[in-house]
């Protein structure tokens, strides 16, 4: 018998806890921040109308608890945050700390999908860009701030929502929008979100979707079991003073979420994305015990618990495919489980690169993925059809990535649907669906499966920071006074409860000490504690002072490591937003002989499936040729791996490290005319010109695009990297000083 190749696409909606337990008397509402209502305008419907238009494609979609719950608290009209409460304010009745506030927060999107196309927007957008937040505190009349709460707003909707009539008259009139205007705007996004659960609701009873549930607060299950499951992956990880060891949390957490669930859906799940998809063998009896019959986890756990390290080829296609595609069986002693483990790199490509690429463009090289998987297959069973069924998995967050594609992802979704509706070979199921008809016949036994989670198969993102283990040992000191008082069972204080649920989210720690950051870094501090004091006030206790102090300063840092991929325009304006994510070295006022008066600033380097990118900051004013050298020339070379390689060829070159290692990649770039050339190291230290679709621009900056496709490399191969400015052929100086820029091939 032959069968189609098998996607279950899962898309995970989740936002963390940003209701206040102490802005109770706070004019701006007990929500320190917007997201779960302004995502609620654009991600979470839309993605779900958009599927039902396919009717032969079934996907899976997972709603976490605490994020239905402040949906409903909007829908019912009982949420307020600062954002919202700025809009519903008369824009001549806004304080001066009000109007900094609008300035500095109301722009909080991607301008180029989400201001750049209303061209009212822009404008406001431009003059806060070109002439400062000071400038517009003395020039701006009332009129444009009204305008700005009203199109912060407005483009946080939907554009699948534009043909409503109230919407479609917002869009043309574009400015002069009045009180009343944003009052109706607001509930129309009320509107919108009250639709959420009962689509998706009608839609799984129709069949067509499969929802599933998360730990009611979005936890990470195997810390809460034992914090020295860290070590796991991580033999010599730092852990906190105090071990945090409180299994019996794990069944309250997945019981909330259960009956959470059949309250709203009318029926008992059946999936459960375990938050950040973090397993281990430890929390495995209690989900069975709760009647889950699946859960999903990522590649990389795979692997581990394998112990096989999925290697791609220079397309991307995994070298061993009957490992990945296909359900495993988990047994515990309260029956078995089902486990499916994502495609990482094909879930990335959504979440992280596709939003970069021309729609159509990028639903083809989707297709083309899933083609080459079926090839795969077919060759490793020497068949010219699939003869047994195999189930791809892609699962990542359904939320934000659809702010960096155009019209927030409906091009690219549409095109990808349409085209897979009707194919025969391809076929789109929810993740019950397949386990139902071909049930797991691979087997892993419970003990042997790794402790870990999507990033790198280790939870390093939420532990063994020194920031990260401080949060954690207050977590632990609040936990066990909990323990200490007996009589506060979830009946008689629920507050107390309530309180601890919200501090073992996984969110608060995502964005402690290393790692990632953004510019509430602030908030997400302040609202843990906040969760953790709520928690000692319910049981009367004291509240220990280091509680009233952030946990970290949140200055922002100056050398980093890239934290996420980004798709910078290559345009030599170096814009911020595009390159917030990237790597960053410091070079004026650093380290080394280059001082304050350098002519090279600071250096950014990231990359995404597509390309690696570099960005030199060069003081103002300074002209290619002139006062600044005509030529950057990027020089890389592969450690561990035996390539031929060849010497800089530059003149006046100083016989120094790094300059006179030997290197495999060469790009050379004229800073003049931006044009760019691509060299290989040959035989006997020669180097061979390759073709290149590399790009360059020079404007305030300098800004560079080397398509990974170039340098003919394969997945996860280490690069060392870096630049020599040169005059004619002549070395000048180097970039970094300190070292190399060291990156690694998605």
């Amino acid at each position: 018998m032959s069968h189609p190749l098998y996607v279950a696409f899962i898309w995970h909606q989740h936002q963390p806890l940003y209701k206040s337990r102490e802005a109770t008397n706070s004019q701006y509402g007990q929500y320190r921040l917007p997201w779960a209502r302004l995502h609620g305008t654009k991600d979470y419907l839309d993605l779900a109308l958009i599927l039902e238009k396919y009717p032969n494609l079934h996907q899976t979609f997972n709603l976490v608890p605490s994020l239905i719950l402040q949906l409903e608290d909007y829908i019912n009209g009982t949420a307020m945050d600062p954002y919202l409460a700025m809009m519903l304010t008369a824009e001549d009745q806004l304080t001066p700390d009000e109007k900094q506030y609008v300035l500095q927060h109301f722009f909080d999107c991607n301008h180029h999908t989400m201001i750049d196309p209303h061209p009212r927007y822009n404008e406001l957008y431009q003059q806060r860009q070109d002439k400062g937040i000071g400038w517009c505190l003395q020039n701006w009349q009332s009129h444009d701030y009204g305008d700005l709460l009203a199109w912060h707003n407005l483009a946080w909707i939907d554009p699948l929502f534009w043909d409503d009539p109230e919407i479609a008259k917002w869009l043309e009139k574009g400015q002069g929008f009045s009180l009343s205007d944003r009052q109706r705007i607001y509930e129309k996004q009320r509107e919108i979100l009250s639709r959420i659960i009962p689509q998706h609701r009608q839609m799984q009873e129709k069949g067509q979707i499969e929802v599933t549930t998360t730990p009611y607060t979005h936890p990470i299950l195997p810390l809460l079991a034992d914090t020295d499951a860290g070590q796991v992956a991580v033999p010599q990880m730092t852990l906190p003073q105090n071990r945090f060891s409180f299994a019996e949390d794990i069944p309250r957490h997945l019981g909330k979420a259960r009956a959470f669930y059949q309250d709203r859906m009318g029926c008992e799940p059946r999936g459960l994305w375990p938050s950040e998809q973090s397993v281990s063998p430890a929390i495995l009896p209690y989900v069975a015990e709760q009647g889950f019959q699946w859960l999903c986890s990522d590649e990389a756990v795979l692997g581990w618990s394998l112990r096989h390290f999925f290697h791609r080829d220079e397309t991307g296609t995994v070298r061993n495919p009957d490992l990945m595609y296909r359900p495993y069986r988990l047994d515990t002693p309260h029956g078995d489980l089902a486990i499916v483990f994502r495609d990482h790199r094909l879930s990335d490509l959504i979440g992280f690169t596709y939003g970069s690429m021309e729609p159509k463009q990028a639903a083809t090289d989707l297709i083309g993925h899933l083609e080459s998987i079926s090839r795969s297959l077919q060759r490793q069973q020497n068949s010219e059809s699939l003869e047994q069924p195999w189930l791809v998995t892609i699962a990542l967050d359904g939320e934000n990535c659809w702010e960096y594609y155009p019209q927030d992802g409906l091009p690219f979704l549409e095109s990808l649907y349409s085209r897979l509706n009707h194919r025969e070979d391809i076929k789109l199921v929810t993740v019950s669906e397949f386990i139902e008809q071909f049930p797991p016949t691979a087997h892993i036994p419970s003990q042997e499966l790794h402790s870990g989670s999507w990033v790198d198969g280790s939870f390093t993102t939420w532990i063994g920071d020194p920031v990260k283990n401080r949060a954690w040992d207050i977590l632990t000191e609040a936990r066990q006074v909990l323990a200490n008082h007996p009589e506060a069972t979830e009946a008689s204080n629920p507050e107390a409860w309530e309180a601890l649920y919200a501090a073992e989210g996984s969110d608060w720690c995502w964005w402690f000490g290393e790692g990632h950051s953004s510019n509430q870094d602030a908030m997400f501090d302040q609202l843990f504690r906040e969760h953790v004091r709520a928690l000692y006030r319910a049981l009367d206790e004291p509240i220990p002072e280091d509680l009233d102090y952030p946990l970290e300063s949140h200055q922002d840092r100056s050398d980093r490591a890239p934290q996420s991929f980004i798709h910078p325009y290559i345009d030599g304006i170096g814009d911020e937003q595009d390159w917030d994510k990237a790597g960053r070295i410091e070079i004026g006022g650093a380290r080394g002989t280059m001082h304050r008066s350098s002519d090279i600033q600071r250096l950014f380097y990231g990359y995404d499936h597509l390309n690696f990118y570099f960005r030199l900051d060069v003081k103002a004013g300074l002209t290619p040729g002139k006062d600044l050298p005509s030529e950057l020339h990027l020089f890389w070379f592969y450690p561990d791996r035996p390539m031929r390689n060849s010497p800089i060829s530059l003149a006046e070159l100083p016989e120094v490290e790094p300059l006179n290692y030997l290197y495999h990649h060469h790009l050379g770039i004229n800073l003049v005319n931006e044009s760019v050339w691509l060299e290989e190291a040959g035989e006997e230290w020669q180097w061979h010109s390759r073709q290149t679709q590399a790009q360059a621009a020079f404007k305030q900056c300098l800004e560079v695009a080397i398509p990974w496709g170039d340098l003919r490399m394969e997945p996860d191969s280490p690069i060392h990297l870096m630049g020599v400015l040169a005059e004619a052929g002549n070395f000048r100086s180097y970039v970094p000083e300190s070292g190399f820029v060291s990156v690694q091939i998605p």
